[in-house]
């Protein structure tokens, strides 16, 4: 059975709609709670945030209270688990995890607008949300890097549009691949959604909204494209919509739910 957890972290985001994010995940989660069946577990995370140390903001509350509960709400999930964020940070732990638990042919289909392959020295915002993939590949920090890490080339950018030119450099030499096809050797797929993969336009309730995104049809049949693989876990992110407006977003958790139960 799918595990649900509500992951409200906010401090992996610095804009100025960062602080929504808490707010924007307890409502999302209770959508999926209600869309897919299931209880939702609410990871506890602190709010406080501090300044940047070593290139990363608010490092201290990010490698200390807000990872332990993480960590402590997957130490038995006894099935696929579903995060719901919170900023994109908050896909390292189960990211890892699963990393550690399905060994090297765990594949990262990323449907989001930015490709999150920053380091602390390549940053312009110091945001671990920008940081995140990079960090599951095991490079970067070492107080974040992933230990066992994701393989390179086995995670899939898929709707991206914005690369800041460390985040070009790492795709070219092979870091990611830019669609699913591309994808070497996976055996197991974990499923990041950040909601800001889609167009303003399709939904309000972006943390850091980019022009020219998907429509939510068109994320509903990439999804549901990634039918013919065993899907062990999934995350959406980076929401700051309200429960009115997260409304919406009804079809997405339906076509992650297909993933999860399928896989």
């Amino acid at each position: 059975m799918t595990l649900v957890n509500a992951v409200p972290q906010r401090q992996g985001a610095v804009g100025p709609r960062a602080a929504e994010l808490p707010d924007g995940c307890l409502a999302l989660a209770e959508l999926a709670g209600h869309v897919l069946g299931r209880p939702v577990h609410h990871v506890r995370q602190t709010r406080s945030v501090s300044e940047v140390d070593r290139g990363v903001s608010s490092r201290a509350e990010l490698t200390g209270p807000n990872r332990a509960a993480q960590l402590a709400a997957l130490e038995s999930p006894g099935g696929p688990v579903l995060t719901i964020g919170g900023d994109c940070g908050v896909e390292l732990v189960p990211i890892g995890v699963a990393r550690f638990r399905y060994g090297p042919g765990l594949g990262v289909a990323w449907f989001d607008a930015h490709a999150d392959l920053n380091t602390a020295e390549s940053s312009p915002s110091g945001a671990f949300h920008g940081m995140v993939l990079r960090s599951l590949f095991g490079e970067g920090d070492p107080e974040f890097a992933a230990a066992p890490a994701v393989e390179p080339g086995r995670a899939a950018l898929l709707g991206t549009r914005v690369f800041d030119p460390e985040e070009r450099a790492a795709v070219a030499r092979g870091l990611a691949v830019t669609s699913v096809d591309a994808l070497a050797g996976v055996e197991k797929l974990y499923v990041h959604v950040d909601l800001d993969v889609l167009d303003p336009a399709e939904f309000p309730g972006l943390n850091y909204p980019e022009p020219d995104g998907w429509t939510i049809e068109r994320l509903v049949a990439e999804l549901d494209a990634l039918a013919g693989y065993e899907v062990v876990g999934a995350g959406i992110t980076e929401c700051v919509g309200t429960s009115r407006e997260v409304e919406v977003l009804t079809p997405i958790l339906e076509a992650v739910g297909r993933l999860l139960v399928s896989g």
